[in-house]
């Protein structure tokens, strides 16, 4: 793992900005942490917490996947999303939301499921699972005036935490967790971690390397962040990075870079 620290480490020098990363080895249980316990702005990183709470609810009996929320005009945001664009009261299932707060990082969906639930429901799910740099504040886009003063946060280290116990089926249950991981294997936002990893690979171990990403990417102005597990043959590694204060376009470069030296290692091993 000398090699890839290494690298990971050139590569944020060069970058500049201020970065915050934690990698782990899932077979070797190695790990390694720049700034891990920093607190970033969370961005759309809050939604990974947000969606492992909902599950929580569910498994407790407050609610189903297959419940239907009809789409409240009062919760239309801007950003990322479908669903600001389609007709209020529409009615969507609880699974469909969460689908769409991860793969699309839907703010609107986002929204729908923090008031399902609640801030304070989500922030002691948190807190139970010891991230202990993550906090929940606000909903997602709203105006100003309608805003704590205080930013939703996180940590390197903290999605480590939550990502390890998905991977190993021990967040809320093994369904929830196994439904959790194959929601963000379906991210389609593939700017950073998974950029220059090559997609063209076969889709059998006697062909060639097979390789799959769970993750969840998060962005505002001058951050980037990406977390998530890579998965190359029988190998894997939690890969959790945030960045800020330096231009957008090097900041998903960089994190390019490190999801790319990240592949290698696993498929050199």
């Amino acid at each position: 793992m000398k090699q890839l620290i290494e690298k990971v480490e050139l590569l944020t020098t060069a970058a500049g900005g201020t970065w915050g990363i934690a990698l782990k080895d899932l077979q070797t249980k190695d790990e390694w942490t720049m700034n891990g316990n920093l607190a970033f702005n969370a961005a759309s990183i809050i939604k990974v917490p947000i969606m492992a709470a909902v599950f929580r609810a569910i498994e407790e009996g407050e609610h189903s996947l297959s419940d239907k929320i009809a789409l409240p005009k009062e919760e239309l945001v801007g950003g990322s999303g479908v669903l600001q664009h389609m007709t209020p009261g529409t009615e969507i299932t609880i699974k469909d939301l969460l689908l769409l707060m991860i793969i699309q990082s839907d703010n609107t969906a986002t929204n729908m499921m923090i008031e399902l639930v609640g801030k304070s429901y989500i922030q002691r799910f948190i807190n139970e699972h010891g991230m202990e740099n993550t906090e929940l504040h606000n909903k997602l886009m709203l105006p100003p005036e309608k805003r704590s003063k205080h930013f939703n946060q996180t940590s390197a280290k903290d999605n480590v935490i939550l990502l390890e116990k998905m991977h190993h089926g021990t967040l809320v249950t093994k369904l929830a967790s196994q439904e959790m991981m194959e929601m963000m294997k379906r991210q389609q936002i593939t700017n950073c971690l998974p950029r220059l990893i090559r997609f063209d690979y076969p889709q059998t171990l006697d062909d060639g390397p097979v390789w799959q990403l769970g993750h969840k990417t998060g962005s505002i102005t001058k951050h980037r962040h990406d977390v998530g597990i890579l998965y190359v043959n029988d190998r894997a590694m939690i890969v959790s990075v945030f960045s800020r204060d330096a231009y957008e376009c090097d900041l998903e470069e960089t994190i390019s870079r490190i999801g790319e030296a990240v592949f290698n290692y696993l498929l050199k091993d």
